[in-house]
């Protein structure tokens, strides 16, 4: 697409305020340098940013996008872990955090309606206001957007027992590429009249629509909880002792695992009192009705015990929780005491390959010589490594895009996932071939071409044409992708 033929600035301005208010149209380069990057380390400033207060004002800017075919990128409040907001070739940042408001909370058929900008934090506690709970808890939902996290199907340690964002969305008002407006879905638990539209939305990365309401499902609040913490002297057994638990018909409400890397930049950051000496902990919830909590959580840190851990506690009060969920929540702030950068990637494989996951996570890292710390939900297989880098060290990151094309494919040899919660964005997509053969491209292709013919909206996303975000060659590891099958 030309960009030579977008109008100038000055008429772009003219033209977006009439619509949202001249105070909520951006030009200053101070004002567009905010909104160049998200949490990944490209920056790319766009030409303007929009600030609209309604799903009629996101409909007439996207009309008016088209027309012009001007880029747009949707964004929340940029905590993206893949790129999935960063304007990588300039235009239009929507940003949509003006429509910040909680519609609807109905006790009597357990759902909500929400706008896009609503924070996920905020959410969480008005449902829990009202005796109700919305698992979905991703590390970033004190800051994250609800419309960003159901653009990226944001997950979190809750996922393990109770699902991800999709599964928690029972419609959705999209905004479309050429500003026409559809609503998914509904109110009710059950739907299936049509395509599920609404499931094809939630995880698009903003690529099909802009999601500018939702829907949400909502579950009664469990009784109570229970939280463990597991110490292990073995890395391997602390891995081991969560295939085993799952093997054996246990499903606790989080399952979390965190490296003895981990533990130490968190205590440096937090002095929490967490077991230095150690090299890895498990972090476990169970809940559900008072007595049944009390008796599984005996049952698990026994368990724990039995394979390994050398110590088992279980909190004896939400503070003493709360304590032991602050160390988890800290591990992605606090791991930039190590480096100024970081690689924060999602790799996730089957339950059974956890160990063997591990494993080979800490051999790759060994290997390119770069400091990795692991830890995530190894409950659902969804590990969190993170290299810690300076990416002012160009020689230091030609080893870090190394260990990364190595760990996803590790990760997809495992018959794992490039991405478990995080999103494709930019960051991954070069790797989307080695996932899906050439056939389910073409198809998803061909749906953006439905949606968004003039593929103006999220450009450079998600596909594997999108320009890879380091300088190293990804033919060593070329051999190793998918085809078809004869």
């Amino acid at each position: 697409m030309d960009k030579s033929s977008w109008p100038t600035p000055d008429a772009m301005r003219t033209a977006l305020a009439e619509i949202v208010g001249v105070e909520h149209v951006l030009t200053h380069i101070e004002e567009r340098a905010l909104y160049a990057y998200d949490a990944t380390i490209r920056r790319t400033v766009p030409d303007i940013v929009v600030r609209p207060h309604s799903t009629g004002e996101i409909s007439r800017v996207l009309d008016y996008a088209n027309r012009q075919a001007i880029f747009v990128y949707p964004r929340g409040s940029a905590t993206g872990l893949s790129g999935g907001s960063v304007p990588l070739n300039g235009g239009i940042a929507l940003d949509l955090t003006r429509m910040n408001r909680i519609l609807e909370i109905n006790r009597e058929d357990l759902y909500a309606r929400v706008q896009a900008g609503v924070i996920v934090a905020t959410f969480a506690r008005a449902v829990a206001d009202a005796n109700l709970f919305f698992p979905p808890d991703p590390s970033s939902a004190p800051a994250a957007t609800m419309g960003g996290s159901l653009a990226e199907n944001a997950g979190g340690p809750h996922a393990f027992k109770y699902g991800v964002f999709r599964d928690y969305t029972l419609g959705l008002t999209v905004v479309l590429a050429d500003g026409k407006i559809v609503r998914t879905g509904g109110t009710t638990v059950k739907n299936v009249s049509g395509y599920d539209l609404t499931r094809l939305f939630v995880g698009s990365e903003g690529t099909l629509g802009v999601i500018a309401e939702a829907v949400i499902r909502l579950i009664p609040k469990p009784e109570t909880q229970r939280t463990l913490l597991a110490v292990y002297e073995d890395l391997h057994q602390a891995a081991d002792t969560v295939s085993r638990i799952i093997a054996a018909g246990m499903q606790p409400a989080a399952l979390e695992f965190i490296d003895d890397a981990s533990i130490r930049v968190v205590e440096s950051f937090l002095h929490l009192g967490l077991p230095l000496d150690a090299a890895a902990l498990l972090l476990i919830e169970v809940d559900g009705p008072e007595m049944v909590v009390a008796e599984q959580a005996q049952t698990i840190a026994a368990f724990c015990r039995q394979h390994g851990a050398r110590e088992v506690t279980i909190a004896a009060t939400a503070a003493e929780s709360a304590r032991l969920w602050q160390a988890r929540k800290s591990i992605s702030s606090a791991v930039a005491r190590i480096k100024p950068s970081k690689i924060a990637e999602d790799a996730t494989v089957p339950r059974s390959r956890i160990p063997e996951m591990v494993r080979r996570l800490k051999a790759i890292a060994a290997k390119y010589a770069v400091d990795l710390v692991i830890f995530g939900h190894i409950g659902d297989g969804n590990l969190h490594p993170n290299i810690m880098c300076d990416e002012r060290n160009p020689e230091e990151m030609a080893r870090v895009w190394q260990t990364v094309a190595e760990i996803f494919d590790v990760t997809l040899e495992l018959g794992g996932t490039l991405t478990g919660e995080h999103g494709v964005g930019y960051m991954k997509a070069p790797f989307m071939p080695w996932e899906h053969d050439e056939t389910a491209l073409d198809a998803m292709r061909r749906l953006k071409h439905v949606f968004d013919p003039q593929n103006i909206l999220n450009p450079g996303k998600v596909f594997p044409e999108a320009a890879p975000p380091w300088p190293i060659s990804l033919a060593p590891w070329n051999r190793k992708r998918r085809a078809p099958d004869d």
